[in-house]
Parts: C-alpha cells; structure tokens; sequence
C-alpha cells in the first residue's frame, strides 16, 4: 500500500515530539551527553524556525526508570516516581540547551515543583504554545503505572497537536529488529490496530490506543539523521506513518 504523503510543515502548525531519554546520552552509557543535547535542540530549533508550536515529552531511562527499579525489588510505585524525576533532569537541560540556542522554552511538571518549573496547566501551556515558547512536558502523567508515552499521547490530545512525531535510533517501524536482522522489513505506514496486533513495540500499547481514539497521526523516524526533523515536517525523508 502506498504511504500516505505527510502535509508540508504549514499543515502542521503544532506537534508533539517525543523522544526517549537515551536518545540524550550519546555513546555513554548513562546520563546526559552535553554535545548531543545540544545537537537534538538545534533540530527542534530549525523546525521551531519554520513557525510551528513544538511540545515535548522526553523519557527518563537514560538515568532511572522506574519499570527496571521493580525489577530489582524495588516497590513499583517508588520506582515510577523517582523515573518521573529523572525526566525533569532531561527537560532542564533540553530547555538549557534551547533557551542557548534563543529559543523561549518552558517546562511544565505534572508533579508541582514551583522553584524549578511550572505546574501542569492546560489553559497556561496552550498559551505558551501561542507565544510560540517550546513546551516540555516532564513527570510523566503524574501517575505511576503509565509511561512516558502515554504522557505524550495524552498531552499532545491535550494540546490540539495535528501529530505525534517520536524520534527514534532507527528510521521508521520494521517487522523486527534491524540491527539483528539484516532483512528486516520497513513499514511505509501502518494501522494503530496493526501495531498492537503484531505487538510492535513502537510505543506502550496504552498510548498507541490513546492515539488510535483520538485518531492522533504518529510518525516515527530517526531523530539521529541531521536535519531529518525539519525534512520529514516537508514531507520528505524515511519514516514510518501510524494511523487510523
């Protein structure tokens, strides 16, 4: 089936992106790698550019997450919640990074938190995004048991985003994985049904429900490729397109 062709960036006048914490530590193995945060908020900068509203959701396993914490012994609901810190670390330094960069950023916490960043308001965020200032959403929902996806899908309904865009290592949605196996097939686009029937694992099968209801587009490509962010919202690039 032919992929759907993806509107050109003034189609989509607010996103959602959402990127897991790994994706800021570089080649290390744990915690934040400057140069890459850096290198991840010049791509955020150059499609901010262009005029469109930009929220975020940024995991936290590159330095705690909580599923892996009750693997180990630790009380479930201990573990969600310290994961929930570990993403307002991630969202401060990717405000840093872009606030350097001369882009207005904010970050708003579902956990209140009033000396480093704002409560969780809807009418407030939304009025951020009107003034044009990237909103990063951290903590999570607030709530343990639910992912950082799922945050992003919930926020991005929230918001009015026209699109989920999540960045990944890889350039899209395959059929397995293709770093270990070479003839891993890519998916052009996809059905939300089809991605949890096949148990894909783009996102938690929650979140992928909440975008299937909301009928919210999800595009998947590689937040590694430079440039691609700003290329794929052109409608050009490798990706992979989820939806209804």
């Amino acid at each position: 089936m032919a992929k759907p062709a993806l509107d050109a960036a003034a189609k989509y006048s607010r996103v959602m992106l959402k990127i897991s914490g790994e994706a800021l530590m570089g080649d290390q193995g744990y915690g934040l790698h400057p140069p890459t945060v850096e290198r991840v908020a010049q791509e955020i900068k150059a499609v901010h550019d262009l005029g469109v509203e930009i929220c975020m959701v940024i995991g936290g396993g590159n330095i705690f997450r909580g599923l892996a914490g009750s693997a180990q012994g630790m009380e479930r609901t201990t573990a969600d919640y310290m994961g929930m810190l570990a993403t307002v670390m991630n969202a401060l330094a990717m405000q840093s990074a872009l606030e350097g960069l001369g882009v207005f950023t904010r970050v708003i916490s579902a956990i209140p938190m009033d000396q480093v960043c704002e409560p969780y308001i809807r009418r407030r965020a939304v009025r951020h995004l009107e003034k044009k200032r990237v909103c990063i959403f951290a903590a999570g929902t607030g709530n343990p048991y639910f992912t950082t996806d799922t945050a992003a899908a919930l926020r991005a309904s929230e918001m009015a985003c026209q699109a989920i865009f999540m960045g990944k290592n890889v350039d899209g949605i395959y059929d397995s994985d293709p770093k270990k196996n070479p003839d891993a097939r890519r998916y052009e686009s996809i059905s939300y049904d089809e991605v949890l029937r096949d148990n894909l694992k783009v996102m938690d099968a929650s979140a992928i429900a909440l975008c299937r209801d909301n009928k919210m587009p999800l595009v998947v490509f590689a937040l590694n490729e430079p440039g691609g962010f700003r290329g794929i919202m052109a409608g050009k690039g490798t990706y992979t397109l989820v939806h209804d």
